[in-house]
């Protein structure tokens, strides 16, 4: 059994300057833990895999294509590949989500 704790797992260095956390990182899949705070965004990004969000805590706007959504914990959010998405915490508490990414990104994200 492997267990992995967010609290004592180093942070990513990533393009977008956020704390990122890889917890899972397998030939097949990957997820992350993103945590944004107030005030802090993920650059507009692309994808080569489809991904799928998770909300752990907190409200944030997610943008994917031309659609702009409010969510807020227990919320997935799927994000189809080759489609441009980011992400705005603008509220004035934390806001973490996970990162799923099935099949595992090859290819370098595109930051647009």
């Amino acid at each position: 059994m492997k267990i992995k704790e967010v609290g004592i797992i180093e942070t990513v260095n990533n393009p977008h300057g956020v704390e990122a956390k890889l917890l899972y990182d397998t030939e097949n899949a990957t997820v992350t833990h993103l945590f944004l705070k107030p005030g802090e965004q993920l650059k507009r990004h692309i994808t080569p895999v489809d991904v799928f969000f998770y909300v752990l805590e907190g409200t944030g706007i997610v943008e994917i294509g031309d659609e702009n959504k409010e969510v807020r914990t227990d919320s997935l959010i799927e994000s189809p590949k080759n489609i441009p998405h980011c992400w705005y915490n603008k509220s004035d508490k934390n806001l973490r989500f996970l990162v799923v990414k099935i099949p595992k990104q090859k290819e370098q994200t595109k930051i647009i």
